[in-house]
């Protein structure tokens, strides 16, 4: 009907190619026109302005012959002064684009090591976008945005990647593990250590004061009950030193000693070998 009354009209966000007989007169702006078909003229066809994305599979090799497939996303749109060339120059402008992403990726990537490919992904969708850039301008196209959404090596290299990242990772794990072992032992040698030589001391003051205990009570009670000799006192601590040892012995709820038969007339006599004893190693000191 629109053509029939020689009315046409353009939707917003986009432009309209105008000929006459074939041959471009203009380029109408969103809204209403008149187009007289019947001197010639016809709308051939409109050109989106919006901004359009292309996302671009590519498959190539790295430098240490790793096949990865990078996955670039291109955003570009037609620069409204330039909708003619926009129009005419390009058949099919997602292909073209695809094009020249294909050329820059195939020609950049195999420069770097697979580790590079990804930690320079910002600077290879910096290089596509300047080359897409530079192309494009001369057909009335501007490039908004390029990113390399995704990198994506072949399947066994990635299973690979994984099992030398947990290696890596159970290596470092070992080894903190070991080294806290480690430090573990040593402490464990140290409160050893420190545990026997306070051990060490505790005896060594114990024995001390038995001997300064039994030394005073040699002393006192020579002094307070005259006549008494030395072997009398003597007969009498070591009496109770057994009586003492009987009464632990005997105290022990779970004890492993082993009693051989004796009475208690078996005290003189162990008396009589100490002091046999005694009188036999003092000579040897004279």
């Amino acid at each position: 009907m629109g053509n029939l009354f020689c009315c046409v009209q353009v939707e917003e966000s986009k432009v309209g190619i105008k000929e006459r007989f074939g041959k471009h007169k203009e380029v109408l702006e969103p809204g209403f026109h008149c187009v007289p078909w019947i001197f010639g003229y016809q709308i051939r066809g409109k050109l989106s302005l919006r901004v359009q994305q292309l996302d671009v599979r590519c498959e190539t090799k790295t430098k240490d012959d790793v096949f990865v497939t990078v996955v670039a996303s291109v955003q570009y749109r037609a620069i409204p002064e330039n909708a003619t060339d926009a129009f005419y120059k390009l058949s099919d402008t997602r292909s073209q684009i695809q094009a020249y992403v294909y050329d820059v990726i195939r020609a950049n990537v195999p420069r770097l090591c697979l580790d590079e490919v990804f930690e320079q992904k910002t600077e290879t969708a910096n290089i596509v976008a300047n080359e897409l850039k530079k192309a494009m301008s001369n057909f009335g196209f501007e490039i908004v945005q390029t990113l390399i959404v995704d990198i994506e090596p072949d399947e066994l290299v990635k299973r690979a990647m994984n099992q030398i990242n947990a290696a890596s990772r159970l290596r470092v794990a070992a080894h903190d593990k070991a080294e806290a072992d480690k430090i573990i032992q040593i402490k464990k040698a140290e409160g050893d250590a420190e545990s026997k030589y306070l051990s060490g001391q505790g005896i060594a003051r114990q024995r001390q004061a038995i001997i300064d205990g039994l030394r005073d009570s040699l002393l006192g009670f020579s002094g307070n009950v005259p006549g008494t000799k030395a072997k009398d006192v003597m007969d009498m601590v070591l009496i109770t030193q057994y009586f003492d040892t009987m009464k632990e012995i005997g105290a022990a709820s779970k004890s492993s000693a082993v009693f051989i038969p004796h009475g208690p007339g078996a005290v003189q006599d162990l008396a009589a070998q100490i002091r046999h004893g005694l009188h036999h190693a003092s000579p040897s000191e004279e």
